[in-house]
């Protein structure tokens, strides 16, 4: 089935091999890359592949390497998961908004149509907006969970319904499965050669700053994206930054209190008189519907805290995205919307 999905062109092009892809045994001297000889930890290429990091994620996670890959962030996995499977001005995506953008960003610069089934209201998804949207030349449905920007998980029947039916790609994006209540999807992948996941080292890992996205898939997937990636799209710092994140002890004592923080924001911020509305979160953020975003977002401004403004989001009218920070960023948030009343 997803040797049919391919482009045709990616099945038959020859994939770049590096001089570390070529190269195999142990060396002293390495002349073939081009590079210079005079070391500073930083002259050599990096690991084409990035066993370390593989080997590491393979064995926290139970998947085998062969069916991880890491991405510069997991926009550029976004990326080649379509430049692998649509066709530009063919092919068309399903994205279901309020969601990402960057779903939209990318396939709009792929030149591949733009298919939207809104979530419904209460931001889970609509099958039956979904399959009014499929067509022959729909290759990729994109789906968010738990949901940026609305914060809640989608349904997990509903997504296996799609993995079932659907003759393309899901393509489920579990940047903040760690912050939720419910465990990953990684477990349908034996069922399910149509699914690809993509989680992230920016949320949870609190690496942001390295860039670095991870997708999980059948082996068949993941041999046609390293076949079109780029040869060391993982630097050497990245990966060590990964390996060092990987072996955090900190990790999910880290969790527990983002999450003991998050329910501690909802309690406080309902008992502000101008909040209207706050939506169940499972993610590291909370979306808070108020009286006039604009106005709000302004004021918070003037006292140097940063929130993100959803008003333009389907749904999402008058509604802030706050992250949750630190014990004494939310305080000081708390202290500065009680002041705004």
């Amino acid at each position: 089935m997803i040797d049919q999905l391919v482009r045709d062109n990616i099945k038959a092009m020859e994939a770049y091999a590096s001089a570390r892809h070529d190269f195999t045994g142990k060396g002293q001297v390495f002349l073939d890359a081009n590079e210079s000889p005079f070391p500073n930890g930083l002259n050599r290429y990096p690991d084409p592949l990035q066993t370390k990091v593989l080997h590491r994620l393979a064995a926290l996670t139970g998947i085998d390497k062969d069916q991880i890959i890491l991405g510069n962030g997991s926009d550029e996995i976004i990326d080649l998961v379509l430049r692998t499977f649509c066709e530009p001005k063919q092919d068309n995506i399903i994205v279901c908004p309020p969601t990402y953008g960057m779903y939209k960003v990318s396939a709009a610069i792929n030149n591949i149509e733009i298919r939207q089934a809104p979530l419904q209201e209460n931001f889970q998804l609509d099958l039956e907006g979904i399959a009014e949207n499929i067509s022959q030349r729909s290759k990729i449905i994109f789906i968010c969970s738990p949901n940026n920007p609305s914060g809640n998980l989608l349904n997990r029947m509903d997504i296996e319904s799609l993995l079932k039916s659907f003759n393309g790609i899901v393509f489920v994006d579990e940047a903040y499965i760690d912050f939720a209540n419910q465990v990953s999807l990684i477990d349908l992948l034996d069922r399910h050669t149509n699914l690809i996941i993509s989680q992230t080292f920016s949320k949870a890992r609190a690496s942001a700053g390295i860039r670095l996205g991870v997708a999980f898939a059948s082996k068949t997937i993941i041999t046609y994206l390293r076949k079109i990636k780029p040869p060391y799209n993982i630097n050497d710092l990245t990966a060590k930054a990964a390996i060092d994140q990987l072996d955090d002890s900190k990790f999910q004592t880290n969790i527990n209190k983002i999450v003991t923080q998050r329910i501690y924001l909802a309690e406080e911020i309902s008992k502000i008189s101008f909040v209207k509305k706050i939506f169940k979160s499972d993610a590291n953020f909370l979306l808070i519907k108020v009286d006039n975003a604009n106005m709000r977002y302004q004021q918070l401004l003037e006292k140097e805290i940063v929130v993100r403004n959803r008003s333009k989001e389907l749904h999402c009218n008058d509604c802030l995205r706050i992250t949750v920070g630190t014990n004494q960023e939310n305080l000081f948030l708390l202290k500065t919307l009680k002041a705004l009343q």
